[in-house]
């Protein structure tokens, strides 16, 4: 395992240490990361199949310059296409890519960027993800809001103007049971006009009662599609059963939710295997349920509480924007979310390219909208962050940010009827 996912001993009570060095050291100790657990819904699908036969069967190096000249011309991208304008030999015609993605862009979506903003419930976590913030061997300060806190919070956001809603919890069926989650969408819905989860993945009755509590959409990271690097980072938890996570975009399609957004944490693992999966993923899907909303989030590694040494390995901007670009490229009709990870100078350009939504006002951590919205302690106690984020920048900021770039902030453009 690589250092820079190393958790520093010094935040682990001793049996915490204990069990944390048996999880990384033997392999033997941890459960089969490709096993379902009790209560995992199996579905008959052949999506994951199609998904990780392109992958393994993908060498980014094998495709050429003239691989990609040819991709560029083509009205239509195919999978070959976006394999080549993936690969290493795209990275001197960026700036052809970035030119078609925008045309893309523009003809599917205009002139406008969707602005919405998160909010974490809860960060308790049962999962063992080494590079993660929330996970259950971090010492961070938990807590879990209950619904007078998340309506509070949720005033707070709304008041601001927003209209969208991303609510996040740690992965904890214990401490965020399905109904909680659920009751938090009632009150949702009574501020917001769409209402996006990020939660623990769940089976296909529980999303159909989350969508019917007021959830549109869900939003899953499978992290790394790489299942060998996948079992070395996720050592405890359901979070650990790979194949559970896979599918849940699926069951939340199943189990009525309007749209689905797809992403892999870049810098994990093989970033252009990872993009070229998430792509295919969410390819595969369109194909399967046409009337889904799709999107895809491109986020990477950030910094997190006690462990600043983690970073996005070989994933910089350039080979970012690149990803995006053949995302847009791939799959025009697609969402496309750069969220506060990135930096303000990169988001102010990439949503002139081909990003069409972006996160504003954003806090990770739990609880504290208020003081971030209004510059008011409200005296209650706050849970801490996930990761760091690097755009701190408030929803009136972001909004004439986009305007003065010329192009149109949209809060929502949905009507229900």
């Amino acid at each position: 395992m690589e250092n820079q996912f190393l958790i520093d001993s010094e935040f682990l009570s001793p049996e915490a240490l204990a069990k944390k060095h048996r999880l990384e050291t033997d392999s033997s100790a941890r459960t089969d990361h490709m096993a379902y657990m009790p209560g995992m819904e199996q579905i008959s699908s052949d999506v994951m199949d199609k998904v990780m036969g392109q992958m393994n069967a993908y060498d980014p190096d094998a495709y050429t310059a003239q691989d990609v000249a040819a991709a560029l011309q083509h009205e239509h991208c195919s999978v070959e296409d976006f394999k080549a304008l993936l690969s290493p030999a795209a990275q001197p015609f960026l700036e052809q890519m970035a030119q078609k993605a925008r045309m893309e862009t523009r003809k599917h979506f205009g002139n406008t960027v969707y602005l919405f903003t998160p909010l974490y419930i809860a960060n308790y976590c049962e999962n063992y993800c080494v590079y993660c913030g929330f996970n259950c061997y971090n010492h961070i300060k938990r807590m879990k809001l209950n619904m007078e806190q998340i309506e509070h919070e949720m005033k707070v956001i709304a008041d601001s103007g927003m209209e969208e809603i991303l609510m996040l919890t740690g992965e904890s069926r214990g401490m965020s049971s399905v109904e909680y989650i659920g009751e938090a969408c009632k009150l949702a819905r009574k501020y917001f006009k769409n209402v996006g989860l990020e939660i623990y993945p769940v089976n296909t009755d529980e999303y159909r009662y989350l969508h019917q509590c007021g959830a549109d959409y869900v939003t899953v990271f499978q992290e790394t599609y790489d299942t060998v690097k996948y079992e070395t980072l996720h050592l405890m938890g359901h979070k650990r059963v790979w194949p559970y996570r896979f599918e849940a975009q699926e069951r939340a399609l199943m189990g009525g939710m309007r749209g689905v957004a797809f992403s892999a944490l870049l810098g994990l693992s093989d970033f252009r295997k990872d993009a070229l999966a998430t792509g295919l993923h969410a390819y595969y899907l369109q194909r399967k349920y046409p009337q889904a909303e799709i999107s895809l989030s491109c986020p990477r590694l950030r910094p997190i509480i006690n462990n600043d040494k983690i970073n996005p390995l070989d994933v910089h901007e350039t080979q970012l924007c690149q990803i995006i670009c053949a995302y847009r490229i791939f799959l025009p009709f697609a969402g496309i979310t750069v969220s506060s990870r990135e930096s303000a100078h990169f988001r102010d350009g990439i949503v002139k390219i081909a990003a069409t939504k972006v996160s504003a006002g954003v806090s990770t951590g739990i609880g504290d909208h208020e003081s971030k919205y209004t510059g008011q302690e409200n005296g209650e106690p706050e849970g801490d962050e996930q990761f760091e984020i690097e755009d701190a920048r408030s929803f009136q900021t972001m909004y004439q940010d986009i305007s003065a770039e010329g192009l149109q902030p949209v809060l929502n453009d949905y009507l229900y009827v």
